[in-house]
C-alpha cells in the first residue's frame, strides 16, 4: 500500500443553516445532508481519490451505516481487508450544524470506534509495516492508536500524526514516533500550552512549531485555515509559510478540510518523491482549498482528474 490509516469512520449527519442556534434555541434548518465521514476514513478517501493505493484499518457497525461506508470504500478504490463490521456496535456518527459563513459546529459519538483494538492491528500488521506512509489521528482507542503508531515508525514507515480532536495530557511517545506531526492552531495550544494568534507575521505559530520539534517529530505542518499553512523540519532554524489560494468569496463548507491537507500529503509522500516538502505542502493546501468551495465532506474531495496542472504534474 502506498498509504494506511488506521482511525474513525463516522457517518456525517449535516444540517445547514444561516447561523448556529442560542442555547435552548431551535431554528429552521436549509438542507440536511447524511455523507461519510471520521477523520481517519477521510484522509483515506482523499489519498485514494488522488491515486494512492490506501488500505483503511478501523471499525464500523451492522448498520446501514455501516452499509453505506463499505459503499463508500469500494467506489474510492479503498482496501478494506482489515476494516470490521462489529455487530454489538453503531456505526460513529458525527452531527454538524454549517453556518453561512461555512463554519461548522460538530458533536461526534464514537460507536463502533470504540471497538478498534491492539488484536486488530496485530491482524493487520502485514499491511502496516508495508506501507509507505501511515496516518493516525485520536478518534479511536488512544493504546491502540500508539500501539500501532510506534509499529509503524520502528519500521521505517512514514509516519503522519493528526492529533485531533487534541488531548491537553497527551503522552509524548505520540511525538517521539510521529515522522510528521500535522495539526492546526487550536490544537498546537493545547500540546504546547502557547497562545497562537493567527495575525500577520506569524510568530505565534513559528514558536510553537519549534516547542513542537522540541519533543520529538523531524517535521511540523501547522495548517491555519485561510493564512494557508507554516512548517518547520528538525535540525533547521527556517520556517516556511504557504499561503493559500484566493477563495474567500467562495468558501461554503470547511467541514473536512484539514483531512483534505493530510490525506493529500500523504498522497504526495507516496508517490511523488521528486517533490520537496515545500512543493509537497504547497500542492496539499491548493487542493484543501478547492474542497471548502463545496458542500460536504468526502463529496466535496477532488479527484485526481478534477485537479488543475499546476497541482498534478
Amino acid at each position: 500500500m502506498d498509504v494506511v490509516v488506521v482511525g474513525s469512520c463516522n457517518a456525517d449527519l449535516f444540517s445547514y443553516v444561516e447561523r448556529f442556534p442560542k442555547v435552548g434555541e431551535t431554528l429552521c434548518g436549509e438542507k440536511f445532508v447524511i455523507g461519510c465521514g471520521g477523520k481517519g476514513a477521510n484522509q483515506c478517501v482523499m489519498s485514494a481519490k488522488l491515486g494512492a493505493k490506501a488500505a483503511m484499518i478501523g471499525c464500523v457497525g451492522d448498520d446501514v451505516f455501516g452499509e453505506m461506508f463499505l459503499k463508500a470504500f469500494s467506489t474510492a478504490g479503498v482496501d478494506i481487508t482489515n476494516l470490521k463490521t462489529v455487530l454489538s456496535a453503531t456505526t460513529g456518527v458525527a452531527t454538524i450544524t454549517v453556518n453561512e459563513k461555512g463554519e461548522n459546529s460538530i458533536v461526534i459519538t464514537k460507536g463502533a470506534n470504540n471497538c478498534i483494538s491492539t488484536n486488530q492491528v496485530e491482524a493487520s500488521i502485514d499491511t502496516i509495516v508495508k506501507a509507505k506512509v501511515a496516518l493516525f489521528q485520536l478518534e479511536v482507542d488512544l493504546a491502540t492508536t500508539l500501539y500501532a503508531l510506534k509499529i509503524a515508525y520502528e519500521n521505517g514507515v512514514t509516519t503522519i500524526f493528526n492529533p485531533a480532536p487534541a488531548l491537553k495530557e497527551l503522552p509524548n511517545e505520540f511525538l517521539m514516533y510521529s515522522s510528521i506531526l500535522c495539526c492546526n492552531e487550536t490544537e498546537a495550544e493545547i500540546l504546547t500550552g502557547l497562545s497562537i494568534n493567527l495575525n500577520f507575521p506569524v510568530t505565534d505559530c513559528e514558536n510553537a512549531i519549534r516547542n513542537l520539534l522540541s519533543k520529538g517529530p523531524l517535521k511540523v505542518v501547522l495548517t491555519m485555515g485561510s493564512y494557508g499553512a507554516i512548517f518547520g523540519e528538525k535540525g533547521s532554524d527556517a520556517i516556511h509559510h504557504i499561503l493559500t489560494p484566493p477563495i474567500v468569496d467562495k468558501v461554503v463548507d470547511t467541514t473536512g478540510a484539514g483531512d483534505c491537507f493530510v490525506g493529500s500529503l500523504a498522497y504526495f509522500l507516496a508517490q511523488r518523491k521528486d517533490l520537496s516538502f515545500n512543493e509537497v505542502v504547497r500542492r496539499s493546501v491548493a487542493i484543501a482549498s478547492i474542497s471548502v468551495t463545496k458542500h460536504g465532506t468526502q463529496t466535496s474531495f477532488p479527484s485526481f482528474n478534477d485537479l488543475p496542472e499546476d497541482l498534478i504534474q
